[in-house]
């Protein structure tokens, strides 16, 4: 199971980001774990300062701005 964390306020590229993690991963078989991060002292953590975040096993994979879907797929399949 992958570990899938959403860092962003719960804007609506935010809620966007988390929908297509969960889709994308249902298209692959794939099983997540699905974190909203929405604390900003927590986001700084991850060293990004433009929301949103997919963080997938502890590794920053996109900061800023709606992914694409098949980037999040390549994200999930790696």
């Amino acid at each position: 199971m992958k570990n899938v964390k959403i860092l962003g306020a719960g804007c609506k590229r935010c809620v966007q980001t988390a929908a297509m993690a969960s889709s994308e991963a249902s298209k692959l078989g794939i099983e997540i774990e699905l974190e909203k991060i929405t604390d900003f002292a927590d986001i700084a953590r991850f060293g990004i300062s433009s929301t949103p975040g997919v963080v997938i096993d502890g590794k920053v994979v996109h900061a800023g701005g709606l992914p694409k879907p098949e980037d999040m797929a390549k994200w999930l399949s790696a």
